[in-house]
C-alpha cells in the first residue's frame, strides 16, 4: 500500500475472505482502506481487470458499488513481486433484511439497473455460469480426488443424471440472454446503506442469466420463494425486461452451485485457512449429506417447475 502513495499506521483487522486475503488496513490522516490480494493462480490479470472495468461501469451509470480504487481498470490492479492486490474504500452497512417485501423489491430496481449495464458488453477473460464449467468440471474433480469409495457408484450415477436434466433446462432455454452479472448475489455481499443496497465484492462476476443474480436473494419453502420472486421482479420490471422463460433455471444454478461449492472446497483444502474454517467438510458424515441433498435436487428438477404461476 505504501507503495501506492499511502502512509499506513499498523491498524491491521483481517476480514472475512477465504478466496482471497482482505484486510482493512489504517491509513494516517484519512479512513482505512480496504486491500484485497488475490489468490495466485486463479483469475488472469486481465480477468481481475475485467471485473474492476464491470464496477467502474456500474458506478459511472450511478449503480451503488464498491469499484476499487484508481481511474480505470489500468489503474487499479498493482502488483508488488508475487502478490497482486487493489485498494477499495471502506464502505459501512448492516445487513439487508429480505423478510421485508420492499427490500427484495428495491434489490430488484437495482439488479434490472446492473443487467442493463452488464448487457453493454461481455467478458472476454472469465468463465461462464454454466452446466460445464460449473457442473461437469467439479464432478470430475471431487470423483478424482476425495470421494469415499463407498459413495462413488451413488454419486456418480445420481450426478450424471442431475447434468443432463441441467443440460435439458438450458436446452429449453436457448436463446435467452448472457450477460454480466454478478455472479455470487447474497445478503452477504449486500451492504444496506441510506435505504438502499450496496454492491460489494464481484470477485465471482461471471457470464450467466440474470436470473443467476435473483435465486440466491431466494430462502425458504416453495411458496415463500415465490412470493420473495414475485416482489423482486415487481422491482425488476420497473428498469428493465425479464425473459420470464429464466425461472426455469433456478433449480438448475441451484444444482450446479451445489456441484460447485464442493469442489471448491475440495480445491483449496491444501490452503491451511480451509480446514480451519470448514472442519465438518472431506468427512464421511459430509458426503453422505452432500449425496443426500442431491437426491432432493433431483427431486426438485424432476418435478414441475415450483415458480411456473409466474410465467403467466
Amino acid at each position: 500500500m505504501e507503495a501506492q502513495g499511502y502512509v499506513t499506521d499498523g491498524r491491521l483487522l483481517a476480514l472475512n475472505s477465504y478466496e482471497n486475503r482482505v484486510y482493512q488496513v489504517g491509513v494516517e490522516d484519512g479512513e482505512p482502506l480496504i486491500a484485497k490480494f488475490y489468490r495466485p493462480q486463479r483469475w488472469s490479470d486481465a480477468a481481475i481487470r475485467e471485473e474492476h472495468e464491470f464496477t467502474f461501469d456500474l458506478a459511472r451509470q450511478g449503480l451503488p458499488v464498491v469499484a476499487p480504487l484508481g481511474q480505470d481498470a489500468r489503474h487499479s490492479l498493482h502488483h508488488l513481486g508475487d502478490h497482486r492486490l487493489a485498494l477499495f474504500p471502506r464502505r459501512g452497512g448492516r445487513a439487508p433484511d429480505f423478510d421485508q417485501r420492499g427490500a427484495l423489491t428495491t434489490m430488484g430496481r437495482m439488479l434490472a439497473r446492473m443487467h442493463t449495464v452488464g448487457a453493454g458488453r461481455p467478458f472476454r477473460h472469465r468463465p461462464a455460469i454454466d452446466v460445464q464449467t460449473f457442473g461437469i468440471e467439479s464432478v470430475e474433480y471431487v470423483k478424482a480426488h476425495c470421494l469415499p469409495s463407498d459413495l462413488r457408484l451413488a454419486y456418480t450415477s445420481l450426478a450424471d443424471d442431475l447434468l443432463r436434466l441441467c443440460s435439458e433446462r438450458f436446452a429449453q432455454c436457448e436463446g435467452v440472454r448472457w450477460l454480466r452479472v454478478h455472479g455470487d448475489c447474497h445478503g452477504g455481499n449486500v451492504l444496506w446503506r441510506d435505504d438502499a443496497p450496496n454492491f460489494v465484492d464481484f470477485d465471482d462476476a461471471r457470464m450467466a442469466p440474470a436470473v443467476q443474480d435473483l435465486w440466491m436473494l431466494l430462502s425458504g419453502h416453495p411458496e415463500e420463494q415465490r412470493s420473495q420472486l414475485a416482489a423482486i421482479l415487481e422491482g425488476y420490471h420497473e428498469f428493465g425486461d425479464f425473459d420470464l422463460r429464466e425461472l426455469s433455471l433456478v433449480e438448475p444454478l441451484r444444482t450446479l452451485r451445489m456441484l460447485h461449492y464442493a469442489a471448491w472446497l475440495a480445491r483449496r483444502w491444501d490452503d491451511p485457512a480451509f480446514p480451519h474454517a470448514f472442519p465438518w467438510f472431506n468427512t464421511q458424515a459430509y458426503w453422505e449429506r452432500h449425496v443426500l441433498e442431491l437426491r432432493e435436487q433431483f427431486s426438485l428438477l424432476s418435478e414441475p417447475m415450483w415458480a411456473a404461476d409466474l410465467l403467466h
